[in-house]
């Protein structure tokens, strides 16, 4: 039953900004920690942003930090990675995950892509 679905990814010049959505169901969202994640094929799953149940962010990856920034709308069930001054270096897929409490399950969007090029 439980369902995250990013949006928004897509090509971007350097520079450039892109904002990511994360549509979540099948939970109580508001009680959940929702995190974004990046992956770039051969790498490592790097965790990019952290974000309470209650809007506290608790954790931005010190290569976005000043640049990125996670928010939520509770009404609306939706997490966002608002990306600006973007690098070549953020090119990834990104995914919207948050874990369970009651199962253990750590759950995972299908990602979206986010191309940086000029």
């Amino acid at each position: 039953q439980v369902q995250l679905q990013e949006s928004g990814g897509g090509l971007v010049q350097p520079g450039g900004s892109l904002r990511l959505s994360c549509a979540a169901s099948g939970f109580i969202f508001s009680f959940y920690v929702m995190r974004w994640y990046r992956q770039v094929p051969g790498k490592e799953r790097e965790l990019v942003a952290t974000i309470t149940g209650a809007g506290t962010v608790t954790h931005l990856a010190d290569s976005v930090k000043g640049r990125f920034t996670i928010s939520r709308d509770n009404a609306k069930n939706t997490v966002y990675l608002q990306m600006n001054s973007l690098k070549s270096e953020d090119t990834a897929m990104y995914y919207c995950n948050t874990l369970s409490g009651l199962n253990g399950v750590n759950y995972w969007g299908k990602g979206t892509l986010v191309t940086v090029s000029s």
